[in-house]
């Protein structure tokens, strides 16, 4: 008798525990799709920052894109951003638009503009860590020039 209601109780345990599983799997499946709009970041602090705030206004004039990502560097500005599904087919032509508008505004600025998902969750993963009080400014600026590297090494 009890070993009937042992085995019914670890039945439904293992009916629950799979069916959990699968609600992860099914919510990491939408991450590339969730906009997360994170703010505009500098690993400087001595500059201003209403230039990078502005530069985040202008590649959201796109309406191709949805999510875009700005880090301010001592030399160079990273530009992340992700394109809607309808517009992945011309996301070199974006690339071009956007660094060409980018140049044209900001002409004493150096950009990196990329549409590629992993450079995206890298700025989101440096934003996080420089929330955080143990992650220096010169740690901040070493992986940023790190993720700028990573886009030359992607083209």
């Amino acid at each position: 008798m009890v070993t009937r209601y042992g085995l019914i109780l670890l039945t439904c345990l293992f009916v629950l525990g799979a069916c959990n599983g699968k609600q992860q799997e099914k919510d990491s499946q939408l991450a590339l799709m969730k906009t997360t709009n994170p703010t505009p970041l500098m690993t400087d602090k001595t500059k201003n920052s209403d230039k990078v705030k502005e530069i985040k206004e202008v590649v959201s004039t796109f309406p191709e894109l949805y999510d875009i990502a700005v880090v301010k560097g001592k030399k160079d500005t990273l530009v992340a951003y992700k394109v809607k599904h309808l517009h992945r087919f011309k996301m070199k032509k974006i690339e071009k638009r956007v660094t060409k508008r980018l140049n044209e505004k900001f002409p004493k600025e150096e950009f990196t503009v990329s549409s590629d998902y992993k450079i995206f969750l890298e700025t989101l993963r440096l934003d996080e860590k420089m929330h955080s009080k143990k992650f220096s400014r010169h740690e901040a600026e070493k992986r940023f020039k790190e993720i700028v590297k990573m886009t030359e090494d992607i083209k």
